[in-house]
């Protein structure tokens, strides 16, 4: 994880910069990551992250709306532990997010334009004198689909939020991909709250428009709603 500390800032601001990129390739089903972009949506824009949430790119990445018929559709069960493998590791301070969204039929047709709820989150840790993020220098994340999960098809949307630019707006950097889920099991959970992107994050959000070098934030909110366990 990587600690920012103040006098450290302006040299870990240019490094940022100039530090290559990332993205989400690989669904992590039964412990192993799977090929790239087997169960993941591809994007199109290589890997330049999206800056603008009122775009519908804010779903699953630039081309990620196309490419659902194209990729397939991984089977797992409410309640196992998934996750998702990055072509190389986060390099940019920020948070990680993972929402569900239920497909109206299947996930591969589907555009992301229903509800999304929140099933995990990795934020700040913050002291009088450094800002600690836990998902620097990771490169997978795995999470439990919770157990009440109804079942059905979904898109299974991650993404990791760059803040190291964020002091202005639109310097946010979104790395997202979206996974095609079909769930199973016996779940008659009601997930919530919900959001729909765009919509659900706002340009001036405080977790999204925010200066992280110095002074060092005292606080630090994950945008979206709050995580449903299940």
């Amino acid at each position: 994880m990587r600690v920012i500390l103040p006098v450290l800032a302006g040299a870990i601001a240019f490094t940022d910069v100039v530090s290559a990129h990332y993205r989400w390739t690989s669904l992590i089903v039964n412990g192993a990551a799977t090929s790239p972009y087997q169960y993941v949506r591809q994007n199109t824009n290589a890997n330049s992250p999206v800056t603008s949430v009122s775009s519908n790119d804010i779903r699953c990445n630039a081309g990620g709306l196309a490419s659902g018929a194209s990729t397939g559709t991984a089977s797992v069960a409410a309640g196992a532990t998934v996750g998702f493998a990055l072509d190389q590791a986060i390099f940019h301070p920020g948070p990680i997010t993972v929402y569900l969204s239920k497909a109206p039929s299947t996930a591969a047709s589907y555009d992301g334009s229903g509800a999304w709820f929140k099933i995990a989150e990795v934020g700040a840790t913050i002291s009088t004198s450094a800002i600690t993020w836990p998902a620097s220098d990771i490169s997978q994340y795995t999470f439990k689909i919770p157990s009440s999960t109804p079942a059905g098809e979904y898109l299974l949307r991650i993404e990791h939020i760059a803040l190291h630019s964020a002091s202005t707006t639109d310097g946010a950097q979104f790395y997202i991909s979206c996974a095609q889920l079909k769930i199973s099991g016996s779940g008659s959970g009601s997930p919530g709250p919900t959001i729909k992107l765009p919509g659900g994050y706002s340009a001036t959000d405080p977790g999204i428009l925010i200066g992280i070098y110095w002074p060092i934030p005292t606080s630090y909110k994950i945008p979206g709603p709050a995580v449903w366990s299940g």
